[in-house]
């Protein structure tokens, strides 16, 4: 029997009168974190037919996740299955008439900076205040406003940041600031630091946050850029979240706004990345000398040198004790994983000083100039800070662009 032909929402949502079903079929959200709260997040994003689902974790499956991710089964567990991946598979049988794109790796290092630029919306379902740290960094740099969900015991917090009104950098005490510049001293401890510890929640915690995070996506992706409604349209009924935190109490049933609207006039977290020329003839996929010669070329320079922003390469690591040399060739968000898989470095005293040699800018003397952006540490559809001798320029990897 042949299947009825349907569009995914006629009937339902079409009663809805601010509901525009064409900005929501060619809506991009970005969802940043596959736990809890991801399963929650992109579980309503499917059923609300949100075109194209972007979700992003480095973490694998175990057994304690089943109590409270809906998108989870005990199999995955077994297989020890990446959460994005199961997160994007399930949210497809929801909902075959979106696109959902898994991807396996931090964040902040191995996600391509031309993907936040893409997206109407981000949605923070982190558990630490590294990976809140760096997810606002990015958002604030792509000119996007992100939605940040936290959940414990039976409480939930959901806040708004976005560019000129509110930004979680300017929001920390200078002790959880220091603490952050501490911990993000070296990629690979924030790599592990980034989904460690298991917060003690309930799925309805889960349930109420990540519905209330949907909640104001969908707001922000039926205004325009601006944060204005669209009024070539009826008028949305609806306020964001935007500068303000709730806050839902489940032991006492409380629910309370208040306003987060810290915005200091300078701050590092404010940078903002304008004037990003695409290219479609570049892509992570090739090697230093290729990207080298066609920057040259794009943007009329002698010389030029690609800065390794998030993600510093590393060739050799060093040990004080005993006194030995390791070759690597790793990106530096890999040196956790190599050293825990490494048998030798994984015995080291956890007294033992590892040094690294490591490359911040690629130029024409980087030593290996074979290998592709990828390998050196640069994601597809990355966007490259490039410095010539008439100044600093930003490059998009647009080959790459999902």
């Amino acid at each position: 029997m042949e299947k009825e032909k349907y569009e995914w929402g006629d009937g339902v949502y079409t009663l809805l009168s601010w509901f525009k079903k064409d900005k929501v079929k060619s809506a991009r959200v970005f969802v940043a974190g596959c736990g809890a709260l991801g399963n929650e997040v992109v579980k309503n994003l499917a059923l609300f037919g949100v075109g194209h689902i972007y979700v992003v974790d480095f973490d694998q499956i175990e057994l304690s996740n089943l109590t409270r991710s809906v998108l989870f089964r005990e199999e995955d567990a077994y297989n020890h299955s990446y959460k994005a991946d199961i997160v994007a598979k399930r949210a497809r049988e929801i909902n075959p008439q979106i696109e959902v794109t898994p991807i396996v790796g931090n964040l902040f290092s191995e996600v391509g900076f031309g993907i936040y630029r893409s997206v109407d919306v981000i949605i923070g379902c982190l558990d630490s205040r590294i990976a809140r740290y760096q997810l606002n960094r990015l958002a604030l740099r792509a000119g996007k406003s992100w939605i940040d969900g936290s959940i414990e015991n039976l409480t939930g917090v959901v806040k708004v940041y976005a560019p000129g009104i509110s930004c979680y950098e300017c929001s920390l005490s200078r002790d959880e600031f220091n603490h952050i510049m501490l911990r993000t001293g070296c990629a690979d401890v924030v790599r592990s630091q980034t989904s460690k510890g298991r917060v003690a929640t309930t799925p309805i915690s889960a349930s109420i946050v990540g519905a209330l995070q949907v909640q104001e996506a969908m707001k922000i992706i039926h205004m325009d850029t601006t944060g204005e409604e669209d009024h070539d349209t009826t008028p949305t009924p609806f306020k964001t979240l935007q500068g303000k935190m709730l806050r839902y109490e489940g032991m006492t049933n409380a629910m309370n706004i208040y306003k987060i609207s810290s915005w200091k006039k300078i701050c590092p977290a404010h940078e903002q990345w304008t004037d990003i020329i695409p290219c479609d003839s570049l892509s992570a996929t090739m090697t230093v000398r290729e990207t080298i010669k066609k920057l040259k070329e794009i943007l009329k320079a002698e010389e030029v040198e690609i800065n390794m922003c998030n993600n510093k390469f590393i060739d050799v690591i060093a040990t004080d004790h005993p006194q030995k040399e390791f070759e690597v060739m790793i990106p530096e968000s890999q040196l956790d994983h190599y050293i825990k898989k490494n048998k030798e470095l994984r015995q080291l005293s956890y007294r033992t000083l590892i040094h690294k040699h490591f490359f911040e800018n690629i130029d024409d003397r980087f030593p290996y100039q074979d290998m592709t952006l990828m390998q050196i540490g640069i994601p597809r559809f990355d966007v490259l800070q490039v410095s010539t001798e008439k100044g600093i320029s930003y490059v998009e990897l647009s080959a790459d662009s999902y």
